[in-house]
């Protein structure tokens, strides 16, 4: 049995075998004869106008998709222009896509059949945020004009950031701060809310700079595609804002919710690079062009005041001629100036002559020699009362200096006197003054001895007085003399 159905298995086929592009165009044939003429209602989705003239789409319902092609020809045909979200109902007839193992609708015309689910629901809820002025204009701030950090929300994967960063750096070389996101699903409309509030939070000068600008970018796609951007969380995240926004979602024809809050929209990504920042060389020629204007201007004002003040100098007299008649007057002053001098000097000349008429040098000489006179006799009298003075005195010091020596207590003692001292040095004045059994030292003339005060008192000896010297009088001036002194 074993052997049997091995050979039953290998046994060749009597079945035809067909090609793949047999059999795609079989089922394509089949396709069109059995559907060859449909009615179809469905939103549109997914709408791209070719370059080639086509427009591709994609109809739908709320449980299955049909792709769908407009040829060239039947374009011009249509009651409506398809865009998305538009309900709308078409005819054509089915076929298939033989490259792609899909079936499609070949649609030779379409007309509107309403406002499809979802954009109806976004005109609801713009109405919504319409009449609590969120889209006002004099809510929208103003872009700044030369921003430090720009800071971009979108996905750090996709094409858009790289397209912004090149234009960036291609215009305004500037700080770049990315916030990563997605851009599609149901997770994008909070991340994407979550980044406007966290660049909001920023502080400045804090390690990640604050933006003075935000982009928020995505490339095309569909209204479902592009559904998380019409969030109404979303759109009031970004309507307050502090930071000026741009919105850069999709491409120029499709339009989301935030593009109404935003305080600018952008067609593409690119469109919103160019809106954040200038062009550098375009500020650099500007501001050379601005120079030279301000140049050209300051030359016509100088030239201008100095063809007024022309004009007006030529009412005025000639400074030659103002100056020549002060000249005069000052020459006519000048010549009345040195013969008052010469006057005046004559004046004083003669004045002079007369006063010095009675003098005489025979006068003058006997007037030097009286006073000559008068100062020898003067000179005579101070020298002699003066000497005899320096005389006395030092006499008088001569004999204080002997007196000084005589009475000096530490000079050695004369034979038969004794110079008595206590314990510490002090000289002992006094016998009263020295108690019993105090140790004393007594200097005599050639040694000195220690000794003890005895207990024995006795009466000291009075003590005379010395007599004052009399002062010696000096002598009295001679009759006629006086005393400097």
């Amino acid at each position: 049995m074993t052997d049997s159905a091995d050979t039953a298995a290998t046994a060749p086929s009597n079945a035809q075998a067909y090609s793949v592009s047999e059999l795609a165009f079989a089922l394509k044939r089949t396709l069109e004869d059995a559907y060859g003429f449909v009615r179809l209602r469905g939103e549109l989705s997914k709408v791209t106008h070719h370059a080639s003239g086509h427009v591709y789409l994609t109809l739908k319902d709320d449980k299955a998709a049909l792709d769908g092609v407009v040829w060239k020809g039947s374009v011009r045909g249509l009651s409506v222009r398809p865009e998305q979200g538009l309900e709308v109902i078409v005819t054509g007839r089915i076929t298939t896509f033989p490259a792609g193992s899909r079936y499609q609708i070949v649609i030779e015309s379409m007309e509107a059949a309403g406002v499809g689910a979802l954009l109806a629901q976004l005109e609801r809820l713009k109405g919504k945020l319409a009449a609590e002025g969120l889209f006002e204009a004099s809510r929208k701030q103003r872009l700044p004009t030369m921003p430090a950090v720009v800071g971009v929300i979108t996905s750090p994967t996709g094409a858009v950031i790289r397209d912004i960063l090149h234009r960036i750096r291609d215009r305004w070389p500037c700080r770049v701060v990315v916030w990563p996101v997605v851009v599609q699903g149901d997770a994008a409309a909070g991340q994407v809310a979550a980044a406007v509030r966290g660049f909001n939070a920023l502080q400045p000068g804090g390690p990640v700079p604050r933006p003075d600008i935000l982009i928020v970018a995505r490339g095309g796609g569909s209204v479902e595609d592009l559904w998380a951007f019409n969030d109404e969380a979303l759109a009031r995240t970004v309507a307050e804002s502090t930071i000026p926004l741009i919105s850069a979602v999709g491409h120029e024809t499709d339009t989301t919710l935030i593009d109404f809050v935003s305080d600018r929209r952008a067609p593409t990504p690119t469109a919103a690079a160019e809106m954040a920042t200038p062009v550098l060389s375009e500020l650099k020629a500007l501001t050379a062009d601005y120079d030279r204007r301000l140049a050209t201007a300051g030359g016509r004002l100088i030239e201008d005041r100095r063809t007024r003040l022309t004009g007006a100098a030529r009412g005025l007299p000639r400074p030659a001629d103002l100056l020549a008649m002060a000249g005069q007057r000052l020459d006519f002053v000048g010549g009345h100036l040195t013969m008052g001098l010469r006057r005046n000097v004559d004046l004083h000349a003669r004045r002079l002559a007369q006063t010095a008429a009675p003098l005489r040098p025979a006068m003058l000489e006997r007037r030097r020699e009286q006073l000559g006179e008068r100062l020898n006799a003067v000179n005579l009298r101070f020298n002699g009362t003066i000497g005899r003075r320096f005389d006395a005195e030092a006499a008088r010091l001569e004999a204080l200096g002997k007196l000084l020596q005589t009475l000096n207590p530490k000079r050695p003692p004369r034979p038969g006197f004794v110079l008595l001292t206590r314990a510490d040095g002090s000289l002992a004045a006094k016998g009263a003054d020295l108690a019993a059994g105090e140790a004393v030292r007594l200097m005599f003339e050639d040694v000195t001895r220690e000794a003890v005060i005895d207990g024995g008192g006795h009466t000291p000896p009075p003590q005379v007085t010395p007599q004052p010297k009399p002062t010696p009088r000096r002598p009295a001036p001679p009759p006629g003399q006086g005393d400097l002194f």
